[in-house]
Parts: structure tokens; C-alpha cells; sequence
């Protein structure tokens, strides 16, 4: 528990007090007369699915309703702290990004912005996706992307920018599954990005296995017999205090030869771009940063 994710829970604890909400508990859902304790950073979850109150936009509230709805094969997130968990990542894409999904226009005019070399024209906003989880046809395995901007490039094929955000968390270290090894390493030779030796550093106990496996997931798209996806990247957002992923993000850069399909920027530079509703980018920081 170091400084910065104290910081942050305090923070939330204080946004929620501040908003009259009432404390949430550890379980999130605790049965009558379980053992439980309360916890300043959440909300109670029967509160928190009623209210909303978790999402600081009617947009947002909107998107994360309507992605609840939906159930994509083999998905897995987790719903309750989606609702409760003031710290929760994702959560902040809703905030962040509910009110692109509600109106594509702004949406093509903030990729564009922070991504000018992005082709196409933005035609869908997609959250917790994954083109296809455990399909070894992509990756094999359950990783996603928090929020997906598909982009139309006029001659068939698409565009992906595939983000991850990340709040509170640090860089734990993890093992990626032996048994998935074979397909990671196959994508990764394919794509030629990395520099020679490179994945010998992520295919072990590494704190980087996640942009590694976030990364992979991006280039099984590209490589995809289908031909559907001609363009992407990766992107992990991040608070500018957060210096776990910070570093993680600028060894895993060291890891490659061309840096195109990967890149990593701070939620203060997003919301400096000012193109998001100024209500929105206010709120926002006024509540996570």
C-alpha cells in the first residue's frame, strides 16, 4: 500500500462524503448477519446500481448501463466494483469517455486530437471488449481492452485504437499461462516489433506482462485472417503519479523497434487537450486527480 493508492482511497473516501453518499463495505455484497467491514472508498452495491452514482455523467451512467446489458462470449469484469468501487479503472473510462459513445462526431474530433496520425473516421465505441476472448484465432486468452475506438477507413477494412486505464493499481508481477506461451510468442515474432531478446524479459515472472499481453492482443487483431483490422494501436492511460506504470510503460517501449502500435499517455495530457465537454474534464478532475 504505498503513499499514492493511500492518497487515492482517502481521495474517494472524501468525493463520496463530499456527495452525501453513504460508505460502502468489504464484501461489497455482504450477507445478513456475514462478516463485513466498511470501507470509505465504496459505495453499498444495492445503492450504487440504483443511483449511479458511481458515474459522474448521464452519458456515462448510460454507456455503463448499456454494456451491462450486452454479454459478450466468454466475458469477464467485474461487475460489482463496476457500480461500487470508487477506485475502480473502469469505471473512470465510462467517466472519461461515456460522452464519446454518445456522440461519435465528438468522438472522431478527441481521437483525432490526441491521435492525429489515427486513420479513419471513429464509427463505434466499444467498453470492456475483446474481438474475441479465448479464441486463439487472436490471443487465446481473457484480456480486453477498457474502452475500444473502431475506426472506418473508407476501403473495407478498420482501425483500432485499444485503450487501458489505469487509477489506483500497481504493476504486479505474473507468470503468463505455460500453456498460452506458444501462441504469444508466435504473435510477437509475426508482428517483428520487438527488438531481438525482448520477449524473454515478459514471458517469465514480469511486472510488464500486461502491456505485453494488452500489446499481443492489438497485433493478434492485425494478423487476423479475416483482414478486417489494417491499423492499431495500444494505449494504457494512466494518472502522471502513477509512477508503476509510468516506468512499466517506458521499459515495455525499450522492449520495441517501431513504437506505432504502442503508446501510453496521462489522463492530466488527455483531459489538457480540452476536448472533452468542460463539465466533464471538471468533474473529472476534481474527483480523481
Amino acid at each position: 500500500m504505498t503513499e499514492f493508492r493511500r492518497k487515492l482511497r482517502y481521495q474517494q473516501a472524501q468525493w463520496r462524503e463530499r456527495n452525501g453518499h453513504p460508505i460502502g463495505s468489504q464484501p461489497m455484497n455482504p450477507k445478513l448477519g456475514g462478516p463485513m467491514r466498511l470501507v470509505g472508498s465504496r459505495l453499498p452495491l444495492e445503492y450504487a446500481v440504483e443511483t449511479g452514482a458511481n458515474f459522474l455523467t448521464p452519458a456515462a451512467l448510460e454507456a455503463a448501463r448499456a454494456r451491462v446489458s450486452i454479454k459478450e462470449r466468454e466475458q469477464s469484469f467485474d461487475r460489482q466494483g463496476l457500480w461500487a468501487d470508487l477506485l475502480s479503472s473502469a469505471a473512470l473510462s465510462f467517466n472519461l469517455f461515456g460522452d464519446l459513445a454518445a456522440d461519435l462526431e465528438l468522438a472522431d474530433r478527441a481521437v483525432h486530437t490526441w491521435w492525429p496520425d489515427a486513420p479513419g473516421i471513429v464509427s463505434d465505441v466499444r467498453f470492456l471488449h475483446s474481438p474475441g476472448r479465448l479464441d486463439v484465432a487472436y490471443l487465446g486468452n481473457l484480456s480486453s481492452f477498457d474502452v475500444a475506438f473502431v475506426l472506418d477507413r473508407g476501403d473495407g477494412t478498420k482501425g483500432i485504437l485499444g485503450l487501458v486505464t489505469k487509477y489506483h493499481e500497481w504493476t504486479k508481477p505474473e507468470t503468463p499461462k505455460p500453456e498460452n506461451l506458444w501462441r504469444y510468442l508466435e504473435v510477437a515474432e509475426r508482428s517483428g516489433n520487438f527488438v531481438p531478446g525482448a520477449t524473454d524479459a515478459v514471458s517469465g515472472r514480469s511486472n510488464l506482462w500486461e502491456p505485453w499481453l494488452t500489446h499481443l492482443l492489438l497485433l493478434s487483431m492485425l494478423q487476423h485472417p479475416s483482414g478486417t483490422w489494417s491499423w492499431g494501436r495500444c494505449v494504457f492511460l494512466h494518472p502522471a503519479d502513477n509512477s508503476d506504470f509510468a516506468e512499466a510503460c517506458a521499459r515495455y517501449r525499450g522492449l520495441l523497434v517501431d513504437e506505432s502500435t504502442f503508446s501510453s499517455l496521462t489522463i492530466e495530457a488527455l483531459l489538457a487537450a480540452e476536448v472533452l465537454p468542460a463539465s466533464t474534464g471538471a468533474a473529472v478532475r476534481e474527483r480523481y486527480l
